[in-house]
């Protein structure tokens, strides 16, 4: 007889979480939108992430140090702007998390790390290039060490579409 894997404990509330990826994109929008709807419509809630990309620029450890301080303060201002978003359309404050390193890899390492999340939501960028490193990334190589559903919202959507979906 074999033993089934260990799984992590679910969200103790037993609320959904859903996970958007607040990047560059212009797409990540249209997840948003899609994940505060299900919140919504679900009883769950909303969990924001943000990557700070590793600065580059090593030549003076103090620069370096100060640019990375600096975009610290950026992620942490926009998590708290699009908080302020989430909390207007939901009626709750998301959980929020502003890493640093690779997107892909602190993305697999939050959803390993927090049980509570239950569902990743991504937006797909409609361009002639992809869907987008992340949703490509996720989708291909990564797809294998997520223990969530992803859903992929594309970011063309209007919101009067979302709603509609959602």
């Amino acid at each position: 007889m074999t033993e089934t894997p260990e799984r992590p404990a679910p969200d103790p509330d037993g609320q959904r979480i859903f996970l958007v990826v607040v990047d560059d994109t212009d797409e990540w929008v249209a997840a948003l939108h899609f994940a505060c709807r299900r919140a919504l419509h679900t009883g769950g809630r909303v969990a924001l992430l943000h990557v700070i990309e590793p600065v580059e620029f090593q030549h003076w450890m103090s620069v370096g140090e100060v640019m990375r301080e600096e975009r610290r303060q950026e992620a942490e201002q926009l998590l708290q702007r699009v908080a302020k978003q989430v909390n207007e359309r939901t009626g709750t404050m998301p959980e929020l998390h502003a890493r640093e390193g690779t997107a892909q890899e602190q993305l697999l390492a939050l959803i390993d790390e927090q049980p509570s999340i239950s569902v990743l939501v991504l937006g797909a960028s409609t361009s002639s290039e992809g869907p987008g490193p992340l949703v490509q990334y996720v989708t291909t190589r990564g797809i294998g060490s997520l223990r969530i559903p992803i859903t992929i919202v594309p970011g063309n959507l209007s919101e009067e579409e979302i709603d509609k979906l959602a």
